[in-house]
């Protein structure tokens, strides 16, 4: 360390006697202080100026001099990184003011119509239909391997009723479709009123819808697609990324007429379009979901149907799974806050999309599989905002006096409950009466309105039905195609049946001419008290 200069010549200042320090007292030690060299030498020009040094005791000098060489040290090896930071702060100053200029007007709002055509946020991005339409998919002589385990379904375990699995074969009854087949069958028709010309009209529609099925099980609204010179007929529809909802739809003209996957002369083409939709069903929300691209929640509802009465009908072990993975579904999908559905799970729900729901848990519950009571109420909580004059008039997602919306919500009242004398069913009722099928008066027909204003007027019964019979039954025999490769089949310009074309006329055609049978009627058999239990 260098040396201090040298004390320069000149007047030499006489210590203070009381300053001088006594011989007795130990000198301050050179080890006491790191820099001794330097605190030596300017003792040698300087004492005075360290006498306080003198008056302490040792220990306590060195004690203060560690920790001012403690506090240096500290100084010294953090006093880099400290400026580093500092430095570092200063130079993200920009960036701060740029996010000052950030402007939320940017976002972009949520487009209700965007969100209709979007994917599901629950689930994997939807297969295309059209690649799965053509998809070779394997078939048994037995429905093997059922796609979900129902012992490991969600969301709760009060959906899965495992105890349908220990259920003797034949104990469950399936009383509402018990008119579908047979000599109870014959029985219906007479009574309420079909005839030997509706009985050979759907036997035509079978025949057309059995001649159309695609080689892999499958039915495409374009029924012009697959092999065959006989797909020649016109209209086919435009909707050709639905393929589990055409598939459905055209499944039910069958099992309305009690064919079954296990009995019957179509059991081999309900068999294979079982097959399909259980082979196409993808886990989702805790079950089973049929949604894609084009039918999406529609395609949903009108296959839980299909595999719902399926079950309902056979009590076939095989196809419970499937059957109440479907309904998981439906109960997953359902909008929280306002009860319905729509088209992508969890939004709020319109009246038509949400008759379809229904009757698809309404045809679980034929079978004995399991629906949240919440779920219904969730329902009626939806129709209830959409109801006008207590509940005689529907719209569609607001009040309303939609014709085929009253449809609907009419007959979701009557399998929820509502009685025979219910002001709302009276009213409505009424209301349909007075504007008629759609068709026989001229203009365009709505088979849309017709399917399900004919279910409503059916379990209604008296007068009513009777007049509705007798202006629909006979002009609808009279409209379907009797030659060529169209015979048995029907197509009505129409809004809504450009999409689903002439399978979707066909199968709607033929269901309403089944009317008679395919359900019980509900006032007379009181099948409410056990359809949706509260």
């Amino acid at each position: 360390m260098a040396k201090s200069p040298a004390p320069q010549p000149g007047p030499q200042r006489q210590p203070n006697p009381a300053q001088q320090i006594p011989t007795n007292q130990p000198a301050v030690s050179a080890t006491a202080d790191p820099a001794g060299d330097d605190l030596a030498e300017e003792e040698s020009g300087s004492g005075y100026r360290f006498v306080v040094f003198a008056l302490l005791p040792s220990w306590l000098v060195s004690m203060i001099v560690h920790a001012i060489l403690i506090i240096l040290l500290a100084l010294i090896n953090f006093s880099k990184p400290g400026r580093e930071l500092l430095q570092v702060i200063a130079d993200k100053q920009p960036d701060v003011e740029e996010l000052e200029d950030f402007e939320l007007d940017e976002i972009i709002p949520v487009d209700e119509q965007v969100l209709e055509n979007e994917t599901p946020l629950d689930s994997e991005p939807v297969p295309d239909a059209a690649v799965e339409a053509n998809a070779d998919v394997p078939f048994t002589e037995e429905f093997e391997d059922p796609v979900f385990d129902i012992s490991e379904m969600n969301p709760t375990d009060a959906l899965a009723p495992t105890d349908l699995l220990s259920t003797p074969f034949g104990a469950l009854s399936a009383a509402p479709t018990g008119g579908r087949s047979g000599a109870r069958r014959a029985e219906m028709v007479k009574e309420a009123g079909g005839s030997e010309g509706s009985e050979r009209a759907v036997e035509a529609a079978l025949r057309w819808l059995a001649a159309h099925q695609l080689p892999d099980g499958s039915w495409n609204f374009n029924h012009q697609l697959g092999p065959g010179a006989h797909r020649n007929s016109p209209d086919p529809g435009e909707e050709t990324d639905a393929v589990n909802g055409a598939t459905a739809l055209a499944l039910l003209p069958f099992l309305g007429a009690g064919q079954t996957h296990l009995e019957g002369k179509y059991k081999e083409n309900v068999r294979r379009g079982l097959m399909y939709l259980i082979a196409h069903q993808r886990p989702s929300g805790g079950g089973g979901s049929f949604h894609e691209r084009g039918g999406n929640m529609y395609s949903h509802g009108i296959c839980t149907i299909a595999l719902t009465e399926a079950y309902a009908m056979t009590n076939d072990r095989d196809l419970i799974a499937p059957a109440q993975g479907a309904i998981n579904y439906i109960v997953y999908a359902q909008d929280p806050v306002g009860g319905g559905w729509r088209y992508t799970p969890r939004q709020a729900g319109d009246t038509s999309v949400v008759g379809w729901q229904l009757m698809g848990l309404k045809s679980g519950l034929m079978g004995y599989l399991e629906v949240p009571p919440d779920t219904i109420r969730g329902a009626e909580r939806f129709l209830g905002s959409v109801q006008q004059e207590s509940g005689a008039y529907y719209g569609y997602v607001s009040p309303g006096q939609g014709p085929a919306t009253t449809a609907v919500g009419l007959l979701c009242r009557m399998y929820m409950g509502w009685e025979h004398d219910h002001p709302g069913i009276v009213k409505g009722v009424e209301f349909l009466s007075n504007r008629g099928p759609s068709g026989p008066e001229g203009g365009q027909v709505d088979m849309y309105y017709n399917y399900y204003a004919t279910q409503v007027m059916r379990h209604y019964g008296g007068t009513e039905w009777e007049k509705w019979n007798g202006q629909l039954r006979d002009w609808l025999v009279n409209q379907q195609e009797k030659e060529g490769n169209m015979e048995g089949s029907w197509f009505f310009p129409h809004a809504w049946s450009g999409r689903g074309g002439r399978l979707y006329c066909t199968a709607m055609g033929c269901m309403i001419l089944e009317v008679y049978y395919r359900h019980m009627p509900i006032y007379r058999a009181k099948a409410t008290d056990e359809e949706f239990p509260l």
